[in-house]
């Protein structure tokens, strides 16, 4: 059953493994028509698989600021049409405009080997030529004017800036077949190996993302970088920081590889052919799309998720999974219950990578939609079903999420565990650009399927990746909650907890209170 405490301690848990034994809730959902339609839609005539094949395969990677995000947006207010739904981009600000073209790396001396590795998002191109350089490690310097010395020898040469990782085994293999010496031997090693590779860097006065534009500002050809994760073995794909020189990230075994030749004195040379585009600034946008309720239009339940993704791969799991997840919800509704009760908007955020920026300008333009939101229903953790839900320190989410959720079966809600009242959503992901202005929003978490590890910003995050059973019950889910909290007769309570005080000034902590979006974009 529902196990809800009164409670305003923060992370209280609510548990929900015995719901679905409660005869009522259970009976509840099979006498609605429309849960009971939506559950059939959403099972039988699913479009997940084509949706994500024309998303993922067909336009691939949303970077904002790249024509691909725009044409992902064009699909998206046109797919909505095609189901009756009204759907429109809605320009927020600018970034700086960059295609990504074909990159091609390879050792040359001593020995020739093509390299796994791509060039970072919004990184220069080298303009379809070839670039040939000897590659050299950032060195342990002994103050500022050695340093000012070594910088003087890069010109025309590539630079390593990131640290030789020991193992190129993941952490779980260790854990399974390493010996408890050799293990704590391997960390001991690495984590000193870090602290001596941060050294390198801070010593001299340099963060990770000032090095790379001293290095070219010095006159190096290229930053070669390898931002490997420990825990599985796939790079993290982020953006560069170079204005004219390309930036590439290569693979742990062959950045390892290069390092050591470099390290041993063997002077490596490798070859960089890198095309890229850079354009004028491009439009940034959020896709906006209704369902116009017929009792109280001005009220609204809002779906969300970001649209924008890193460009390592196809961002498949962040966030192609909860863009399908409320388009698909969003399809649902419309087949079954076209004439809401309350306005249902879908929005599809831009360049939430950047920080939430397309759910905040979306905040700050349309207070007027902000001021009269019943909830929002987030998505962006990856492929995995939902298993918990916050109240996100809503003093009364227990009393109105309790009802919604009681209109879900049982075989899906039995997965969901819940926290009341939770801790304020201040970040992670758009909920928390519509909770730091008042408005009662909600994170649907899900199960992990290795999304930290695997998937969240690496190259692997890709169609295959997709577990389509669970992102059906994600659907379904989602559908079930926006169409109970549309017909809802109560509107939902915004009032916050008391948070803890401050030991400093003996004060309760304030809640955060809205940033103002960026309205212009690009790396610095």
């Amino acid at each position: 059953m529902l196990c809800f405490r009164k409670s305003i301690v923060p992370l209280l848990l609510v548990c929900l493994s015995a719901v679905a034994s409660q005869e009522s809730l259970g009976q509840r959902s099979q006498s609605n028509a429309t849960v009971q339609a939506i559950i059939s839609e959403g099972t039988h005539n699913s479009q997940l698989e084509l949706l994500g094949h024309e998303l993922l395969d067909g336009i691939g990677p949303r970077l904002v600021g790249t024509p691909e995000m725009k044409q992902a947006g064009d699909w998206a207010i046109e797919k909505y049409k095609t189901w009756g739904i009204a759907a429109h981009s809605e320009k927020w600000g600018e970034w700086r405009g960059w295609q990504r073209g074909p990159a091609h790396f390879e050792l040359v001396s001593p020995r020739l080997k093509s390299l796994e590795g791509m060039q970072l998002a919004w990184s220069p191109g080298t303009n379809g030529k070839t670039v040939t350089a000897e590659v050299v490690i950032l060195p342990v310097t002994e103050n500022a004017a050695a340093f000012e010395k070594w910088l003087s020898t890069i010109k025309g040469k590539f630079v390593m800036v990131s640290m030789l990782q020991p193992t190129g085994r993941p952490d779980k293999n260790w854990e399974e077949y390493g010996t408890k010496s050799s293990i704590e031997k391997m960390h001991s090693e690495r984590d000193s190996l870090a602290a001596a590779w941060n050294k390198r860097i801070t010593d001299r006065g340099f963060t990770t993302r000032t090095l790379p534009v001293a290095l070219e500002q010095a006159g190096a050809l290229g930053i070669i970088t390898s931002y490997w994760s420990k825990a599985v073995g796939a790079n993290k794909i982020f953006g560069a920081y170079t204005k004219k020189i390309p930036t590439i990230d290569l693979s742990l075994e062959d950045y390892g590889l290069v390092f050591r030749l470099a390290q041993s004195g063997q002077k490596p040379r490798m070859n960089i052919t890198v095309d890229a585009k850079m354009l004028p600034p491009a439009p940034a946008f959020n896709i906006i799309a209704t369902i116009k309720g017929v009792e109280k239009p001005e009220e609204y339940v809002i779906l969300s998720a970001h649209f924008d993704s890193w460009d390592g791969a196809t961002g498949a799991t962040d966030n192609g999974t909860g863009t399908l997840t409320m388009m698909e919800a969003a399809r649902i509704m419309k087949r079954v219950y076209p004439n809401p009760k309350r306005t249902i908007l879908i929005g599809h955020w831009g360049s939430e990578e950047q920080g939430l920026n397309g759910s905040r300008a979306f905040v700050e333009d349309h207070p007027e939609i902000v001021a009269n939101i019943q909830a929002v229903f987030n998505q962006d953790n990856g492929t995995g079903r939902v298993t918990s839900l916050s109240g996100m320190g809503f003093l009364h989410a227990y009393h109105y999420l309790g009802r919604w959720l009681s209109y879900v079966p049982g075989d899906i809600r039995q997965y969901i565990q819940t926290s009341f009242p939770g801790q304020p959503g201040t970040g992670g992901s758009d909920f928390a650009s519509f909770v730091m202005a008042g408005a009662p929003a909600f994170s649907l978490s899900s199960l992990s399927w290795d999304y930290g590890t695997i998937t969240w910003h690496t190259n692997r995050d890709t169609y295959d990746k997709i577990v389509f059973d669970d992102l059906r019950n994600n659907a379904i889910l989602t559908a079930i909650l926006a169409y109970a909290a549309s017909e809802d007769p109560e509107k939902s309570s915004r009032e916050k907890v008391v948070l803890p005080v401050d030991p400093a000034t003996g004060q309760p902590r304030a809640w955060p209170k809205p940033v103002s979006p960026t309205r212009k974009g690009g790396l610095d």
